[in-house]
């Protein structure tokens, strides 16, 4: 059994497994030059070094600690010294939302949210599961929202905001952040009907963090909100992100070739002569149906 290893860990992952340690009865907290924060029981010793993010686990219980505290997926190998380990992956019950399609002018908004615990959390990130921004194959998009489906434990909530429903809600919100708030509160109050003991939900931070949690406090649903920046470093989000990219994704193709129109992604260029394209196409009164009409892009249509 190895009994040194060395892993990467962000700021965030880091700061949660210092107050994990400092929390467990078994391990003291020590001091050792350069590091951060330092702990050692009695077989091994662990000790973070913020400048280049690594985490130094030495003694004979290190492979121990990796699979234990670190949750490392059964069976799996451990990996040699200055290897990189998977994020820490937090198994405590707890929702995860995220959306797709927001900076896109055409295509639906799409929330989704996903429940995971002790039983699925480890299991998802031994899929993949992962920030669907770093997946770029829409095969293996598809392919990892129907394994995420099937997994055992996970409890899962989409909602497609179609164009036309969309541009609706934008005239009558007047806001984007808070027409988001609004979809991210109707998923984590449709999660927490399927799964009321559920104390907490985590999603990526929102430019003025009050928007979602007034939105959630309206639906009067007790569950305790968290926002941080790169939330998708969560599996429970992660998981989320790629549900929501999925049902863009097949919105977008089913779309594209109903209408014979091409629907590319973002708001450049290209994307403007696409929409006209669609409007000497279909009608400039069709557009509502596949489009987000507040856009700058709107603005430049003929």
């Amino acid at each position: 059994m190895a009994n040194q290893f060395s892993i990467q860990l962000s700021h965030d992952e880091a700061t949660a497994l210092n107050k994990k340690l400092a929390a467990a009865p078994e391990f003291r907290a020590t001091t050792r030059e350069y590091a951060d924060f330092c702990y050692e029981s009695d077989s091994v010793n662990v000790a973070f070094y913020p400048r280049k993010g690594k985490l130094l686990i030495q003694g004979r219980g290190a492979e121990d600690f990796l699979k234990n505290t670190l949750q490392l997926q059964p069976g799996e190998k451990a990996p040699a010294l200055g290897t990189t380990l998977p994020a820490l992956v937090d198994t405590t019950p707890h929702f995860g939302v995220d959306e797709s399609g927001k900076g896109d002018y055409f295509g639906p908004l799409v929330v989704a949210g996903v429940y995971t615990d002790e039983r699925c959390a480890v299991e998802l990130v031994r899929l993949g599961c992962r920030d669907s921004k770093a997946i770029p194959d829409d095969k293996k998009i598809q392919s990892l929202a129907e394994r995420i489906k099937k997994t055992a434990g996970v409890v899962y909530e989409v909602i497609c905001i179609g164009p036309r429903r969309y541009n609706e809600l934008y005239e009558e919100i007047g806001n984007l952040n808070r027409l988001l708030a609004w979809g991210h509160a109707r998923v984590i109050a449709a999660l927490h009907e399927k799964v009321p003991s559920c104390p907490r939900a985590l999603s990526d931070q929102f430019a003025n963090e009050w928007v979602l949690k007034r939105a959630l406090g309206q639906r009067r649903i007790p569950v305790q909100l968290e926002q941080r920046t790169k939330a998708e470093s969560d599996v429970a989000v992660a998981a989320a992100s790629i549900l929501a990219r999925a049902r863009f994704v097949q919105w977008m193709q089913q779309t594209a070739t109903a209408s014979n129109c091409p629907m590319p992604l973002g708001c450049a260029p290209h994307v403007t002569r696409a929409a006209q394209h669609f409007i000497d196409t279909h009608g400039r009164e069709r557009l509502q149906d596949v489009a987000k009409l507040h856009f700058k892009v709107t603005q430049k249509l003929k």
